[in-house]
């Protein structure tokens, strides 16, 4: 039987290149998903190689339907398999407006590639691992979407990302119902403040909130940590859990008085 293998949309920069790294740590054959940055998913898959894992790059733009058909094909040509899609891949809100200002070219820019996109590259993949395991190619099929803690704390200044967010977790809830006779398991990961190019504009006001007690944790998240929740769940060491919400977030969704 083949390598497990994995397909990680966004996975050049940040959270997504620590969860591509950490999968092929775990053993599994990788799809370092890019839209753009080609030399940094090139990077990813050296590092990989230099490791003893393997990987390829594979570009892709999670929100149009023929790049999404075509991933999903890439990695079935290379690896013959698709055992877990990570839903990683995300753009925050344009110009951070006013929602009273949000454009609908900004909407419909967010939550085609936050939402849209990853509902339907995960029907796309649905498809395809219901095949496998009927089968007999592989025992089982994860798909995990990387959500926020925008799902439910509003920033009225990035609206579309924040509703884009809240509808991944219906649409983890949807998938993991329909898929579970398959013996596929649907989960959603919910980061916080995470150490990453989109977070680097505000790191200041987040370093003063962090060090004021905006967490239980008091630092900043890491994609590293969210790579190792993905790990477990890539594992399946959570296998009687389904459309399960894990925090990886330092506590900030703990209310306290």
């Amino acid at each position: 039987m083949k390598k497990a293998a994995a397909l990680v949309t966004g996975a050049s920069r940040g959270i997504g290149r620590a969860i591509a790294i950490q999968l092929a740590q775990d053993g599994f054959f990788v799809g370092v998903n890019y839209v753009r940055h080609c030399e940094a998913a090139l990077e990813v898959v050296e590092l990989i190689a230099a490791a003893g894992g393997q990987a390829i790059a594979a570009q892709g733009d999670v929100g149009l339907d023929e790049d999404r058909r075509q991933l999903i094909q890439r990695m079935l040509d290379v690896s013959g398999r698709l055992d877990v899609l990570v839903n990683n891949a995300g753009i925050t809100s344009p110009g951070r407006r006013d929602l009273l200002d949000l454009t609908p070219e900004s909407w419909d820019q967010v939550l085609g590639t936050n939402l849209k996109g990853p509902f339907f590259l995960s029907q796309c993949c649905a498809r395809e691992m219901i095949r496998l395991v009927e089968d007999g190619v592989q025992p089982w099929g994860v798909i995990i979407n990387i959500s926020s803690i925008s799902a439910y704390a509003v920033s009225r200044n990035r609206a579309d990302y924040c509703i884009a967010k809240a509808g991944m977790q219906m649409m983890t809830r949807l998938y993991a119902e329909r898929l579970a006779d398959h013996n596929i398991n649907v989960y959603e990961l919910r980061p916080g403040v995470i150490a990453s190019d989109m977070t680097e504009p505000v790191r200041e006001k987040y370093d003063r909130l962090i060090e004021e007690g905006l967490t239980p944790i008091r630092r900043w998240g890491q994609p590293d940590d969210v790579a190792l929740a993905v790990s477990a769940i890539a594992k399946r060491s959570l296998p009687f859990s389904t459309g399960e919400c894990i925090n990886v977030d330092g506590g900030f969704h703990i209310r306290r008085l």
